[in-house]
């Protein structure tokens, strides 16, 4: 098991300032490893999270909805999903009743990508947690905000 102390050579403050630094550390660390695991996709984690989101939905949804659901509200958003509808994985759908709202629906080939990575989505980076541990984690973390 790891210690933040050891891993960064670090002393802390108090048990808070140490906490609060693991908390970045690790955010950092998932996020360089789910980046190496998408990069074989051809997509972002941020890119990614779109179409779970598009997924779930079930529908075409507008662009704010999708901005709202995302879990890293990227200023982006609109950006991500150009490039997403350039691989043909989402499309752009014009309200017929106003013309300023766009609605974002999951093509079939996108769809066919979360199948990929769902199959290959073998890596855990909570294996070391039991089901109460990842549980009450989930709970702190909600509590932290």
């Amino acid at each position: 098991m790891g210690d933040i102390s050891k891993d960064i050579n670090s002393k802390f403050l108090n048990k808070k300032v140490k906490a609060l630094v693991n908390i970045i550390y690790t955010a950092n660390w998932i996020n360089s490893h789910q980046n190496e695991f998408f990069k074989p996709f051809g997509i972002s984690p941020q890119q990614f999270n779109i179409l779970r989101i598009l997924r779930g939905a079930g529908k075409p949804i507008k662009v704010q909805t999708i901005k709202e659901r995302m879990i890293e509200r990227a200023p982006n958003a609109t950006r991500l999903m150009d490039k997403l509808c350039a691989k043909e994985f989402i499309e752009r759908l014009p309200c017929p009743n106003d013309r300023r709202v766009v609605h974002i629906e999951i093509t079939d080939k996108g769809l066919k990508l979360l199948d990929s990575i769902d199959k290959d989505f073998k890596e855990d980076l909570l294996e070391n947690l039991t089901t109460a541990e990842a549980e009450q984690l989930s709970f702190l973390l909600d509590k932290i905000r």
